[in-house]
């Protein structure tokens, strides 16, 4: 079996973002076909679930290291004098990088996962290289600076998306391959990476979810649904625009409606904003997920800025939620807006949307069937991992060949 050096900037554990679902998911599919190591540093609170993440893991091997370099001014600028972006810089371990090197060699595939840890690649490292880009992260900050806000605050996220820019296109254009959804691949291609090394991949939701019966509208309630995490700034700033712009529109529509928000770790912004609105929850971390499926009748997905597919939004595809999301929220889906999903991106349209959902049996079904369907065909892991497989396997027999053609020609040389 060949071996699969698997490198990401957190523990993938527990899956509780979009993110660590799809590296986890990665891991698993991975680890079919490869004996696979992980590497990754431990931040904010992994350490604390490393013992039970490697009960559950399907890799051979683990290389931890703790980092905690916070997200401030100081760390800005000390980033900027290592000439990396932010996230690079507080991701990086010495230590981790000294224990990849060492093993890397041991490995026919190294398989970077996110942008971030490209540094922990060896220079001098002979096998498949392979990025996996989760997004293209230089279109978040972009899209951040052209918010309405603090001055100084647009400035620093419009000079940080021109560092990440270069950055990812320097990752994607000097490994191997480089796996992004369709979105996200045509930006690095305007970043100049060029589109034979680009291919192909999804950020998906709980497709098992497919297997479930459907939801019925006579079983729902009004109530409307959010689920993502809290920390996440594009989460957060999409939360705070809903409450304060469209919620108060659907309250005197609506007055007994009701909005649960489902996820860990909300600032302060939102907890004031969810007690100074009446019939907003702020849930937390909610085990099962069908306890809110059950009763709602709409989820939102109120996203300004971020790249990607988005998992919530897929989520509730796949359990058949009708959605309401932002262009943002339901960009890289192969989609038409009003059949699977319905797209609003002002206050006033976002409202009569979900307006009519909670209030149109015969177009909630639609949406419910359409939306089934399109994740049945079009988004289930199974489909992707095969792709990935193969696309892989291809790389690294081409990779392997031109290893051999390279040692024959020194051979030769030396005769």
């Amino acid at each position: 079996m060949k071996k699969l050096l698997f490198i990401t900037p957190e523990l993938p554990y527990p899956a509780q973002s979009g993110g660590k679902v799809k590296s986890l998911k990665l891991l698993q599919a991975l680890a079919e076909r490869y004996e696979v190591t992980l590497a990754c540093p431990l931040k904010m609170d992994d350490a604390k679930y490393v013992e039970e993440f490697h009960a559950v893991s399907p890799c051979r091997a683990h290389l931890h290291e703790a980092v905690h370099v916070p997200r401030t001014p100081v760390n800005l600028v000390m980033s900027h004098i290592r000439g990396v972006p932010l996230n690079v810089y507080r991701t990086h371990s010495h230590q981790l990088q000294a224990d990849i090197a060492s093993v890397a060699p041991q490995h026919d595939i190294v398989f970077l996962d996110h942008y971030e840890v490209y540094p922990y690649l060896p220079r001098e490292y002979q096998g498949l290289t392979v990025y996996h880009a989760h997004n293209a992260y230089f279109k978040m900050w972009e899209r951040y600076a052209q918010l309405p806000g603090n001055p100084a605050m647009r400035l620093a996220a419009h000079i940080e998306a021109r560092r990440v820019r270069k950055y990812e296109a320097t990752v994607a254009t000097s490994t191997d391959l480089t796996f992004a959804a369709p979105n996200d691949a045509l930006e690095l291609g305007k970043a100049g990476v060029p589109t034979e090394q680009l291919h192909e991949t999804f950020h998906l939701g709980d497709d098992r979810q497919l297997e479930m019966p459907d939801l019925r509208y006579a079983d729902t309630t009004k109530k409307l649904m959010y689920v993502g995490f809290l920390g996440w700034e594009p989460n957060s700033q999409g939360l705070l625009w809903f409450i304060e712009e469209v919620w108060p529109q659907l309250l005197k529509r609506h007055p007994d409606l009701r909005f649960d928000i489902v996820g860990k770790n909300p600032d302060q912004r939102l907890q004031r904003a969810a007690a100074a609105h009446e019939g907003i929850s702020l849930k937390g971390f909610v085990p099962d997920l069908q306890e809110i499926y059950r009763d709602s009748r709409v989820s939102v997905a109120p996203l300004l800025f971020g790249s990607g597919m988005k998992v919530k939004v897929l989520d509730a595809m796949s359990r058949g939620m009708p959605t309401v999301t932002t262009s943002v929220g339901a960009e890289g889906i192969d989609l038409e807006p009003g059949k699977q999903l319905l797209v609003a991106d002002d206050p006033a349209a976002m409202a009569a949307s979900i307006d009519s959902l909670l209030t149109d049996p015969v177009l909630w079904q639609h949406l419910q069937h359409n939306s089934r369907a399109l994740i049945s065909e079009r988004y289930t892991w199974r489909q992707l991992f095969t792709r990935m497989h193969q696309v892989m396997a291809s790389g690294l027999r081409r990779k392997t060949a031109a290893g051999r053609e390279i040692t024959g020609q020194r051979v030769q040389h030396a005769g």
